[in-house]
Protein backbone atom coordinates (compact mmCIF):
# COMPACT_ATOMS: atom_id res chain seq x y z
CA UNK A 1 0.00 0.00 0.00
CA UNK A 2 1.25 3.46 -0.86
CA UNK A 3 0.66 6.72 0.90
CA UNK A 4 -2.86 8.04 1.19
CA UNK A 5 -3.32 11.79 1.09
CA UNK A 6 -6.47 13.85 1.28
CA UNK A 7 -7.56 17.47 1.34
CA UNK A 8 -8.73 18.97 4.63
CA UNK A 9 -9.89 22.40 5.65
CA UNK A 10 -8.46 23.51 9.01
CA UNK A 11 -9.68 26.51 10.96
CA UNK A 12 -9.48 28.13 14.38
CA UNK A 13 -12.63 27.00 16.18
CA UNK A 14 -12.56 30.02 18.51
CA UNK A 15 -11.68 32.77 16.04
CA UNK A 16 -14.05 32.47 13.10
CA UNK A 17 -12.81 35.78 11.66
CA UNK A 18 -9.70 33.94 10.41
CA UNK A 19 -9.94 32.25 7.03
CA UNK A 20 -9.63 28.46 6.97
CA UNK A 21 -6.49 26.88 5.54
CA UNK A 22 -6.86 24.16 2.92
CA UNK A 23 -4.16 21.52 3.26
CA UNK A 24 -3.06 18.23 1.79
CA UNK A 25 -2.86 15.77 4.71
CA UNK A 26 -1.04 12.48 4.94
CA UNK A 27 -3.37 9.86 6.41
CA UNK A 28 -1.64 7.58 8.91
CA UNK A 29 -3.57 4.79 10.63
CA UNK A 30 -0.56 4.31 12.90
CA UNK A 31 -0.93 7.87 14.23
CA UNK A 32 -3.50 8.77 16.85
CA UNK A 33 -4.09 12.49 16.55
CA UNK A 34 -3.74 15.46 14.23
CA UNK A 35 -0.24 16.85 13.68
CA UNK A 36 0.33 20.20 12.00
CA UNK A 37 3.47 22.14 11.08
CA UNK A 38 4.25 25.31 12.99
CA UNK A 39 3.41 27.60 10.06
CA UNK A 40 -0.19 26.27 10.06
CA UNK A 41 -0.52 26.86 13.82
CA UNK A 42 0.77 30.41 13.32
CA UNK A 43 -1.56 31.13 10.37
CA UNK A 44 -4.57 29.96 12.37
CA UNK A 45 -3.39 31.75 15.54
CA UNK A 46 -3.90 28.58 17.55
CA UNK A 47 -3.22 28.87 21.27
CA UNK A 48 -0.87 26.50 23.03
CA UNK A 49 -2.97 24.53 25.51
CA UNK A 50 -0.29 22.21 26.82
CA UNK A 51 2.94 20.38 26.04
CA UNK A 52 2.97 16.72 25.02
CA UNK A 53 5.77 14.19 24.87
CA UNK A 54 5.59 12.27 21.60
CA UNK A 55 7.40 9.26 20.20
CA UNK A 56 8.26 9.63 16.53
CA UNK A 57 8.75 6.82 14.01
CA UNK A 58 12.49 6.38 14.65
CA UNK A 59 11.79 5.79 18.37
CA UNK A 60 13.03 9.15 19.63
CA UNK A 61 10.87 11.20 21.97
CA UNK A 62 10.46 14.94 22.05
CA UNK A 63 8.24 17.52 23.71
CA UNK A 64 5.94 19.50 21.38
CA UNK A 65 3.18 22.09 21.68
CA UNK A 66 -0.43 20.94 21.81
CA UNK A 67 -2.64 23.67 20.29
CA UNK A 68 -6.28 24.22 19.58
CA UNK A 69 -9.11 24.07 19.26
CA UNK A 70 -8.95 23.14 15.59
CA UNK A 71 -11.99 22.68 13.38
CA UNK A 72 -11.40 20.04 10.70
CA UNK A 73 -13.69 19.79 7.67
CA UNK A 74 -13.76 16.97 5.13
CA UNK A 75 -16.58 16.89 2.56
CA UNK A 76 -19.81 16.96 4.64
CA UNK A 77 -18.05 16.06 7.93
CA UNK A 78 -16.73 18.25 10.74
CA UNK A 79 -14.65 17.49 13.82
CA UNK A 80 -13.10 19.55 16.60
CA UNK A 81 -9.76 18.55 18.09
CA UNK A 82 -6.40 19.66 19.38
CA UNK A 83 -3.23 19.29 17.32
CA UNK A 84 0.40 18.48 17.98
CA UNK A 85 2.77 21.00 16.40
CA UNK A 86 5.24 18.71 14.72
CA UNK A 87 6.81 18.05 11.34
CA UNK A 88 6.64 19.60 7.90
CA UNK A 89 3.21 18.40 6.76
CA UNK A 90 -0.27 17.77 8.13
CA UNK A 91 -0.76 14.26 9.49
CA UNK A 92 -4.28 12.90 10.00
CA UNK A 93 -4.54 10.15 12.62
CA UNK A 94 -7.23 7.63 13.50
CA UNK A 95 -9.12 9.85 15.96
CA UNK A 96 -10.28 12.08 13.11
CA UNK A 97 -10.98 9.13 10.82
CA UNK A 98 -13.21 7.54 13.46
CA UNK A 99 -14.85 10.76 14.62
CA UNK A 100 -15.88 11.75 11.09
CA UNK A 101 -16.71 8.14 10.07
CA UNK A 102 -14.30 8.08 7.15
CA UNK A 103 -13.02 5.00 5.34
CA UNK A 104 -9.79 4.32 3.48
CA UNK A 105 -9.59 2.67 0.09
CA UNK A 106 -6.01 1.38 -0.13
CA UNK A 107 -6.35 0.27 -3.76
CA UNK A 108 -7.46 3.70 -4.97
CA UNK A 109 -5.46 5.47 -2.24
CA UNK A 110 -8.42 7.63 -1.24
CA UNK A 111 -10.35 8.70 1.84
CA UNK A 112 -14.14 8.80 1.55
CA UNK A 113 -17.19 9.32 3.70
CA UNK A 114 -18.48 5.95 4.90
CA UNK A 115 -21.00 4.85 2.23
CA UNK A 116 -23.06 3.09 4.92
CA UNK A 117 -23.69 6.49 6.58
CA UNK A 118 -23.36 9.11 3.84
CA UNK A 119 -25.35 11.92 5.46
CA UNK A 120 -24.22 11.94 9.08
CA UNK A 121 -21.28 10.21 10.76
CA UNK A 122 -21.97 6.99 12.63
CA UNK A 123 -19.84 6.55 15.74
CA UNK A 124 -19.57 3.42 17.87
CA UNK A 125 -19.62 4.41 21.53
CA UNK A 126 -20.03 1.04 23.23
CA UNK A 127 -19.65 -2.53 22.11
CA UNK A 128 -22.51 -4.77 23.14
Amino acid sequence: MGYIQTKLKLSNAQDTSLRPVEVEALVDTGAITLCIPEHIAVQLKLTEIDKREVTITDGRTQVVSYVGPVRVDFENRTSFTGALVLGDWVLMGVVLLEDMDLVLNPVQQTVTVNPASPNIPHVLVKKV
